[in-house]
Parts: C-alpha cells; sequence; structure tokens
C-alpha cells in the first residue's frame, strides 16, 4: 500500500515505473533523512507511470526521425519555446535574447530560440529534437483528450487508501493536480510539486479542468496542505509561486539545484522537499 506516490514528468517514454523508481527512492531517503525524517520502505513508494504514452510506434528507418524548427506548431510549442527564450535570456545575460516581443512574428524567432536554447545552462547539450520533443508533450497532454484521460487514469489506479503524500515533478504537477479535483472524496494527501509549470498564464494555467474562475485556481479538495519548491534556474517552473493563483494555504519555497535546476534528484534531495514529505506522512499537527 503506496504511502508516497510519485508522478514523473516529460521525457520519460523510453524507460518504466520501475526504472524511475530506482532513481528517485534514494533521492527520496536522502531528503528524508536530511530534514531529520526517516526512510519509506521500498514497498511503500510507487510511481504513477506514463512516459510509454508518448512512446513512438516503431518504423522501418534507423533511429529517430530528427524535428527541426519547421516541425514546430503553432501555438502551445512555439510560445512554450519563446517563453523559455525570454527567461534563459533574462538570467543569462551572454544569451542573445529575443527583444521586442515584435519582432518575434519576423526573422525565424523559433530558430532564433532553439539557437539560444541550446547555449543555456538549462539545456545545455541537449537537441533541437528533445527540445522540441519537451513542447510537443505538453502541446499533446492539453490537446488531446484521450491522452489526457489515459494519463490521469494511471495515477489514479496508482492511489491508495494509504497515500499520505503526492509528489509530483514538472508536467507531473498538472496530472495530479487535475485528478485531485476531480477526485474530492479521497483521503486527504500532501501535495509536493517540485518543478511546477501550474503558475504559466495561458499555457497552462489558463487551460486547467476545472477552469480558473476570475484569476484563481480551484483549490483540489483532498489536499490538506501543499508545498510548492521552485529553483530560479528551472524554466519549466516558469512562475516560481503558485499562492497568488491557487490559495494561501500553499507554501511557496524556492532552492538551490546547483546546474540541474529542473532534474527532480536535486529536488528531492533538498531539505526543504524532505521536511514537507515528513510532514506529510507524519499527518495533521505534525
Amino acid at each position: 500500500m503506496s504511502r508516497i506516490v510519485f508522478v514523473h514528468g516529460i521525457a520519460q517514454e523510453t524507460v518504466g515505473p520501475e526504472s524511475l523508481l530506482a532513481e528517485w527512492y534514494p533521492a527520496l531517503c536522502d531528503g528524508l533523512v536530511l530534514a531529520g525524517g526517516e526512510k519509506p520502505a521500498r514497498e511503500e513508494v510507487a510511481m504513477a507511470f506514463y512516459g510509454d504514452l508518448f512512446r513512438k510506434a516503431g518504423h522501418r528507418g534507423l533511429g529517430t526521425p530528427e524535428l527541426d524548427a519547421s516541425d514546430v506548431e503553432e501555438g502551445t510549442e512555439r510560445e512554450l519555446l519563446l517563453q523559455w527564450w525570454e527567461y534563459a535570456a533574462q538570467l543569462d545575460p551572454r544569451l542573445p535574447g529575443p527583444g521586442d516581443r515584435t519582432r518575434l512574428r519576423t526573422v525565424r524567432p523559433v530558430q532564433r530560440a532553439l539557437d539560444a536554447l541550446s547555449h543555456s545552462a538549462f539545456f545545455a547539450g541537449m537537441g533541437e529534437r528533445l527540445m522540441i520533443g519537451a513542447a510537443r508533450q505538453v502541446r499533446r497532454y492539453f490537446t488531446e483528450q484521450q491522452v489526457r484521460d489515459a494519463i490521469r487514469e494511471r495515477f489514479e489506479r496508482t492511489l491508495t487508501e494509504a497515500t499520505r503524500v503526492v509528489v509530483a515533478h514538472s508536467l507531473g504537477s498538472v496530472v495530479a493536480y487535475e485528478a485531485l479535483c476531480a477526485g474530492p472524496d479521497r483521503p486527504d494527501v500532501t501535495l509536493v510539486t517540485l518543478g511546477s509549470p501550474l503558475g504559466v498564464r495561458h499555457l497552462v494555467f489558463d487551460r486547467l479542468r476545472p477552469p480558473p474562475h476570475a484569476g484563481r485556481a480551484r483549490w483540489p479538495a483532498p489536499v490538506r496542505q501543499w508545498v510548492n519548491i521552485a529553483d530560479r534556474g528551472d524554466l519549466v517552473a516558469l512562475a516560481k509561486e503558485l499562492r497568488p493563483l491557487f490559495g494561501d494555504r500553499i507554501r511557496d519555497l524556492p532552492i538551490h539545484n546547483g546546474a540541474k535546476a529542473h532534474d527532480v534528484r536535486p529536488y528531492l534531495t533538498a531539505v526543504e522537499s524532505g521536511r514537507a514529505i515528513a510532514a506529510g506522512l507524519a499527518g495533521p499537527g505534525a
């Protein structure tokens, strides 16, 4: 019976729940021990896995077809890449920035964005195919209802009556939020979001289900406490604080993950994450 449920983010299509847990579980234990908590037994932790839903079907050619700027779709994919570029340029003055937003409709803005991001600390060493693929999985989640429903079902299937803490990384925080909103009768849980894009206006926040009203999102009824943790250099978590959009009960905590700002492992080893998870396991009043 899983007391802790993990929800992963994008770009996990070629792994599986056990291989992900093999990476996440030791980092979880490190964070809990640093926070003065106890290690959970391995069988008390589960992964809500959905990466295979994004895995491409096999084909007769060799390798994976490359993607370039011409493959980027208008709308979510394009705007997400441009927002990542703008924020990366703010963090690193050595990167060429987009400048006047009006110029983004001319002079090959997507290719310029990809070129700049490839030299950023966040996307260093990542090819265009992977950057475009990351934006594409976000777009598919919000535009393909069958995919969205299947992902939520995977998460709901992983929750048990014993679940006390949900730890959601990246796009997984969107999955957890929507599913918890849809299940108001579930037992109370603590939600810990890591590197979450939930506060990104227009591309994520305004497309949530249930939809926000008057600029505020609905509080997920099963959640008794919510801790949101973000690194300043995390391009995915463009809005570092969720409290203004989701309610005053959220605790927004900044941390520093070093060179790997969005990597889940330094998020989990942070003492702030360990304290939030330990408090959730201890229950109300802890």
